[in-house]
């Protein structure tokens, strides 16, 4: 049987040197509807007590998402302890709007921001464009963003299979530095499933001279089939082995389920025998192979501790 070496190991149980509980962060969607606000609710209110670093809410282009974000993001910081990052990206907005964006969260209370290019406006697999009088890359994002508040924290993206739409590695790193030079301390990766990826892409970043957290972004896989096309538009590399797990598994939802959160478990043990102590998971607005995970990572939120 293969011995699962968790960072919530104590000194002296096992012989083993206790190792630093891992640091966590969420992803959220804003819901369009009551029932997935409901939803949503459930799922904050689940994994609240895991004490995230940070909770990240995604943004569109449209500006009924954009207010959804908003809406989400002040709800957060009103009935939770919770410190929400907003996302933000360059599509579908002059300089001045998203400054005025900007603003409001700060006037709220927001002092993270995870800023992003964003997709094409014409969706995965268009051409790319912003507003004429928009921010034209993400580090001009940045480096605006720092201007109007410097006391914002800011997170950007990085793509350990490198962005798809970028000539080659060097390139792809070349324009993380310039998020980095713009004030980015902390770049969340795109999802992956290949730990040996993320660990060759983080050689190359250290290599390149960048030294900020390169946090691993890790999705587990509710539902196979929608989330692997989801994935693979967005340039992820869905290995034959980790497809074969699913296999004979889309009208059996309780055993994709298991199966789902036994691997994503063990792609974060594996991440974390190996020195990795922060992950970001994208939740798609479920707790409950979120909450496994970190269950199976040694986390144990307030109530569960008062119940042992």
């Amino acid at each position: 049987m293969t011995e699962l070496t968790t960072p919530a190991q104590l000194n002296g149980q096992d012989g083993h040197l206790a190792l630093k509980r891992p640091a966590i962060s969420f992803e959220f969607f804003p819901p369009k509807t009551e029932e997935m606000e409901r939803s949503l609710w459930e799922t904050i209110n689940r994994l609240a007590p895991l004490e995230p670093k940070f909770v990240s809410v995604t943004y569109g282009a449209g500006g009924s998402t954009r207010e959804r974000t908003h809406a989400t993001i002040a709800r957060i910081l009103k009935e939770t302890a919770l410190q929400p990052a907003a996302h933000l990206t360059c599509v579908g907005a002059s300089r001045g709007e998203i400054d005025e964006i900007v603003d409001r969260y700060h006037e709220v209370g927001v002092r993270h921001i995870v800023a992003l290019r964003g997709d094409p406006p014409g969706g995965i697999g268009t051409p790319y464009f912003t507003h004429k009088d928009g921010y034209q890359s993400t580090a001009e994002l940045v480096a605006g963003i720092k201007k109007r508040h410097a006391d914002i924290e800011i997170s950007v993206s990085a793509y350990p299979e490198k962005h798809p739409e970028a000539r080659d590695f060097d390139a792809d790193i070349d324009t993380l530095k310039a998020k980095v030079d713009a004030g980015a301390t902390r770049a969340i990766t795109q999802v992956f499933f290949d730990n040996d990826l993320y660990f060759r892409y983080l050689d190359r970043v250290r290599a390149s001279g960048i030294a900020i957290p390169i946090v691993p972004g890790i999705m587990p896989m509710h539902h196979f089939r929608q989330a692997r096309n989801f994935v693979t538009r967005a340039g992820t590399t869905v290995p034959d082995w980790f497809a074969q797990r699913f296999e004979g598994l889309d009208d059996d939802a309780e055993t994709r389920k298991l199966v789902a959160a036994s691997v994503a478990a063990g792609q974060v043990h594996k991440l974390a025998k190996h020195g990795v102590d922060t992950f970001h998971f994208y939740t798609m607005n479920r707790a409950d192979l979120v909450f496994a995970i970190c269950h199976l990572l040694g986390i144990r939120g307030k109530h569960v501790q008062k119940a042992a």
